[in-house]
């Protein structure tokens, strides 16, 4: 794996059980490789026992030395302080502390931690001196292929995913969309390099 001396975020969407936290992983364990220390940031809330076992899962099958981080509602905090120790944060998953914020408190709540969370990536593309070398790895739900939901929260969360999806595709160096454990690269230098070659 090549590591550029950029500071980089990597967006990774799929489905239930596609193979996306698996492939985040793999990815982080080859910066690891390149000398980069690694920070998995949680966002899970064991509320029953389904949920606590799919935590335990995620817990067995990554490296038990890498830094764990949980933050359930307070994304952009949670991010900085990670990246004052860590020189790769995988953050699983976006649609989850989604989920935690909005049925926190109200959809302001909701919208001030988001607004805290764009910024904060923002900052972190544009300040090369801070955050040189240091990457971002987002894993998230893509939700927005199914049946439009009846109830007004579900509706609510399914908007504000593919809201923040589509601000975070902007903003990212890398998008792939993982399917039955198989990467689609939807955006990456490649990607680009070679639609502007077909466009001269």
């Amino acid at each position: 794996m090549k590591i550029s001396d950029a500071n980089t975020l990597h967006l990774i969407l799929g489905g239930a059980r596609s193979g996306k936290s698996s492939l985040a992983e793999s990815i982080a364990k080859q910066a690891e490789l390149a000398g980069l220390t690694i920070c998995y940031l949680a966002t899970a809330q064991a509320h029953d026992e389904e949920m606590s076992a799919r935590i335990l899962q995620h817990q067995d099958e990554r490296p038990q030395h890498w830094q764990l981080l949980e933050s359930p509602l307070y994304l952009a905090e949670a991010l900085q302080q990670a990246l004052q120790s860590s020189d790769c944060v995988l953050v699983d998953c976006l649609t989850l502390w989604l989920s935690n914020c909005l049925c926190h408190q109200d959809s302001e709540f909701y919208r001030q931690q988001k607004s805290l969370f764009i910024e904060f990536i923002t900052l972190f593309i544009s300040d090369t001196s801070t955050y040189q070398s240091k990457k971002l790895i987002f894993v998230s739900n893509e939700v927005g292929h199914g049946i439009v939901p009846m109830g007004e929260l579900s509706r609510q969360f399914v908007d504000q995913a593919g809201w923040l999806h589509q601000k975070l595709a902007t903003l990212a160096k890398q998008v792939d969309f993982v399917i039955a454990g198989l990467p689609l690269t939807l955006k990456s230098d490649a990607l680009i390099s070679q639609i502007s070659e077909q466009q001269n």
